[in-house]
């Protein structure tokens, strides 16, 4: 992977000014300790390269994202609506779910929310939810009736393990900040949150659903390599940088993979041009169907 590709390329430079030194008779052993450190993390890099996760298909973990793009309050409910979804499919089929963060607004929407699932299959059954998701329906706040249309994205990511995926500590800005509660008892007095920014390429990453700084940590650091995993991999499907991979859009009402139409009680894919009705079971879990379509339908 390009990422890799170019760490090894900076690691082989280093490698070289070290070597440099080797003449010099009172840095020699400074310079083979150096040269020697610097070849155990090109080869560490040099087996991730090699290393992809084996059969995605048979993926058991993953990490998904779901925030709410255009519509403002009523986007939110309805990431609500497909978290609630995802996890009672998850909950279906024996799988676990853990959140890693969730930002929420006041009226039980949700911002932004990313959660690990876990389950045979995981990432096979649930890899093409990735996209825009609009939904059309009256929201409870209209007092006209008039039908509003929202937005939110849904991202699905393959967890990648750090033998798979490398991150240079150097490239990593790290920061701990006191995690947000409901006030009183609930507010944390020590900074266990997490916040990560990838230098090279801006992408920030927080956690902060653990009570353990090591743990929001851990997990800040799992989803860091899913999003960069995924968006190198992307990037160079499409022949981008990942800097413009990376450069997600705000879910326009026009970008859409499946439509979700209350009135009509109707929900429609637009990938394989097939719609479902009781979108009220659909939407408590029942997915099966869907995925069973999408599945046999060839998309790459």
């Amino acid at each position: 992977m390009e990422y890799l590709k170019k760490q090894i390329e900076e690691l082989n430079r280093k490698i070289e000014e070290a070597q440099k030194l080797l003449a010099d008779p009172s840095m020699k052993r400074l310079a083979e300790e150096e040269i020697e450190r610097l070849q155990e993390q090109k080869q560490e890099l040099e087996q991730s390269l090699q290393v992809a996760p084996s059969s995605l298909g048979e993926t058991k973990t993953i990490i998904m994202e779901i925030r709410a793009a255009a519509g403002g309050d009523e986007a939110g409910l309805f990431a609500t609506d497909l978290y609630r979804m995802y996890t009672r499919f998850a909950e279906n089929r024996g799988w676990k779910i853990v959140q890693l963060s969730e930002n929420s607004g006041g009226i039980g929407n949700i911002k932004e929310v990313v959660f690990r699932v876990q389950g045979s299959q995981a990432y096979e059954d649930l890899k093409y939810e990735s996209g825009v998701h609009r939904v059309q329906r009256v929201p409870s706040t209209e007092s006209s009736g008039r039908i509003h249309t929202s937005t939110a994205t849904v991202a699905v990511l393959p967890e990648i393990s750090e033998k798979e995926f490398s991150l240079d500590p150097k490239d990593l800005k790290i920061e701990t900040y006191r995690s947000s509660g409901a006030g009183g008892q609930n507010v944390q007095k020590v900074e266990t949150a997490i916040r990560i920014t990838h230098l090279p390429t801006n992408l920030v990453v927080t956690c902060q659903s653990e009570r353990s700084q090591f743990q929001n940590k851990e997990r800040a650091l799992s989803i860091l390599r899913a999003r960069l995993y995924e968006a190198e991999k992307a990037a160079e499907k499409e022949g981008v940088d990942i800097n413009r991979k990376l450069q997600v859009g705000a879910g326009d009402r026009s970008e859409k993979i499946r439509t979700y139409n209350f009135p009509q009680d109707r929900i429609t894919d637009h990938r394989i041009g097939k719609s479902w009705h009781n979108l009220e079971k659909i939407l408590a879990g029942n997915l099966d169907l869907l995925i069973k379509d999408l599945q046999n339908s060839n998309l790459t």
